[in-house]
């Protein structure tokens, strides 16, 4: 009697591969960065902030030099040649400010903002990104351009014998302190974005906060005013940008922590806020 033996066949092997959709903070990055650069308001918006920045920072250089003998002996004496030639900054914050509430306003607006969270469900990574991305590309824009307006301002300035040196006690920190400062309004920005939900109330928001409230400020007391205009939002960051300590202001560093502290909350509203509303 004879036995068949039957071998048995091979399984199939089956090789595992990490599914094609699987969401990574990398991802989210690449995701918010193609959005961020394929809108036109971000190069104009942008484009704007640099001009002013450059542009503004030539002409105030230059109008100085210009009338600098004619000036008053007290303008002289607290004269500040490195904010002088940065002055375009505080026109830049808008835009800086504006695009920052685009950055994510303008999602709800289209309803893009469904795709968005669906495609990430977890949210918050893309508030991250979102902040992330557009602090970036904000501080590297507006360190070049204050480096330009600074070198151009002294230069024009040069014929007066009036300008100064990155060497001189307190002006790097200014010129760095610029972009530092507009960063942080850009941060500031997105997450008030974010939290409103609206482009014309998030915006009319930045305004406020950076110049509205200063100014109804100013009408305290002075006695009160003293002590309250150093730590509101703009004033605090601002302290960073002078090569002289005045009176009644946050110490430099102190002040832009107190300001960056304002975004962080703003940040931190804005991402409890993502979780418990609906999109």
């Amino acid at each position: 009697m004879t036995t068949t033996t039957l071998s048995a066949a091979p399984a199939p092997q089956t090789s595992v591969t990490p599914p094609r959709g699987h969401v990574t903070p990398l991802r989210v990055l690449h995701s918010e960065w193609i959005k961020l650069r394929t809108l036109r308001s971000t190069f104009y918006t942008l484009l704007a902030a640099m001009v002013a920045l450059i542009g503004l920072g030539a002409l105030f250089s230059s109008f100085t030099a210009s009338h600098w003998t004619s000036m008053p002996a007290h303008e002289r004496a607290t004269f500040d040649p490195s904010l002088t030639s940065l002055r375009g900054y505080f026109l830049a914050q808008l835009a800086v400010g504006v695009l920052g509430v685009l950055v994510i306003s303008g999602e709800y607006a289209t309803g893009m903002i469904r795709a968005s969270l669906a495609a990430v469900p977890r949210r918050l990574p893309v508030l991250w990104a979102k902040a992330a991305l557009y602090a970036v590309v904000v501080w590297a824009l507006t360190t070049v351009s204050a480096l330009v307006a600074f070198l151009a301002g002294q230069a024009l300035m040069s014929s007066r014998h009036i300008g100064a040196s990155l060497g001189d006690p307190g002006v790097l920190r200014v010129v760095l302190g610029v972009p530092l400062y507009l960063t942080v309004v850009g941060v500031l920005g997105v997450a008030i974005g974010a939290l409103i939900r609206n482009t014309a109330g998030g915006i009319a928001t930045v305004f406020g906060l950076l110049l509205v409230v200063p100014v109804l400020a100013e009408a305290l007391p002075s006695s009160w005013a003293n002590h309250v205009n150093q730590w509101l939002p703009s004033n605090a960051g601002q302290s960073l940008l002078t090569v002289h300590h005045e009176a009644h202001t946050l110490q430099p560093w102190t002040g832009f922590a107190v300001f960056c502290l304002y975004a962080v909350v703003a940040l931190a509203g804005a991402a409890v806020l993502l979780k418990r509303r609906d999109a």
